[in-house]
């Protein structure tokens, strides 16, 4: 652990703009020795990037992939204030078609699959739009699906329209990689802190990423229309991981899995293809994470936003 530590200290103390936590892949790249990209970021195609990392090394994996939202080409207007409301329209986010996104998809989690330890575990975060889809494709892989969680947002994006339900939702999938995984990490008493009721239940309730935490740019917009809240990323990590555990994250964003992971000493490797969000992560990475070891907890969350009776 000490050892861990003084790595984890040197990262942090030495980045520089992209260079000391950040490795460019290239071709001429065969194969990554496992303590060559231990807490760095990876710029490159995760695809690519994981077929030349050692089989069966990770113990576990979060998944942030597009989301393939779909969304037609017209801006939304909020009706009173007749402002732009901003949604995701990146690049990343667009596919010709639901087989290009499948297979998107598929070859992605086959990197995976083949990364992850026996006794790791998975989580794929997606909505409505894809995860049906990514469930499909983990399902025919193999992989066996232990749980579902629903994360309710207390601040989601107002429904402008009002021509369907306000989406306030967003769907994790927690997996094992086949059906006989044995020894997998589930840390009970956390997931009691974190869930509705005494149970541990698989609903969370808290909101999405907004004031210090949001990335901006030198425009002071946001840098990634999708970050992830700090409390999900620690929620993630404290009920199905160990200290010492190594995490991977081949779709990293803003590299919030790996600024949570460092604060709660556990190892990591980000795989990230675009150069504005690795530099993103450098720049986040210069200010060490303080963050609390302990989840937020959910009772409270869920009656502020849902009044439960009891019985």
């Amino acid at each position: 652990m000490a050892d861990r530590k003084r790595r984890l200290e040197e990262n942090t103390s030495r980045v520089d703009s992209s260079c000391d936590l950040v490795i460019e892949d290239c071709s001429n790249r065969r194969q990554y020795n496992l303590d060559d990209i231990r807490n760095k970021t990876i710029h490159g195609d995760s695809p690519t990037a994981l077929e030349k990392m050692p089989a069966d090394v990770f113990d576990a994996v979060f998944m942030d992939p597009p989301y393939f939202l779909q969304l037609p080409k017209k801006d939304l207007i909020r009706w009173e204030a007749r402002t732009i409301a901003r949604g995701v329209d990146d690049e990343w986010d667009k596919f010709p078609s639901f087989e290009e996104y499948d297979t998107y998809i598929e070859k992605m989690l086959k990197g995976v699959q083949r990364v992850m330890k026996p006794s790791a575990t998975i989580w794929v975060i997606s909505t409505y739009h894809s995860m049906f889809r990514i469930g499909r494709v983990m399902q025919d892989l193999g992989f066996w699906i232990l749980n579902d969680v629903i994360w309710v947002k207390t601040n989601p994006m107002p429904n402008w329209l009002g021509v369907r339900f306000t989406n306030a939702t967003e769907n994790l999938i927690w997996a094992v990689k086949h059906k006989d995984a044995k020894k997998y990490t589930f840390h009970k008493d956390v997931a009691k802190k974190m869930g509705i009721g005494s149970v541990g239940a698989n609903v969370w309730v808290l909101p999405i990423c907004t004031g210090g935490q949001r990335l901006k740019n030198e425009n002071r917009e946001k840098l990634h229309s999708t970050q992830k809240p700090i409390e999900l990323l620690k929620r993630v990590i404290l009920v199905s991981t160990n200290e010492g555990d190594l995490i991977l994250d081949p779709v990293a964003g803003t590299g919030t899995t790996g600024y949570v992971a460092s604060a709660l000493d556990r190892d990591f490797v980000m795989i990230e293809r675009s150069r504005k969000y690795v530099d993103g992560i450098a720049h986040r990475f210069k200010t060490p994470p303080q963050i609390s070891k302990e989840p937020e907890p959910g009772a409270q969350k869920v009656e502020s936003y849902i009044p439960l009776e009891d019985g």
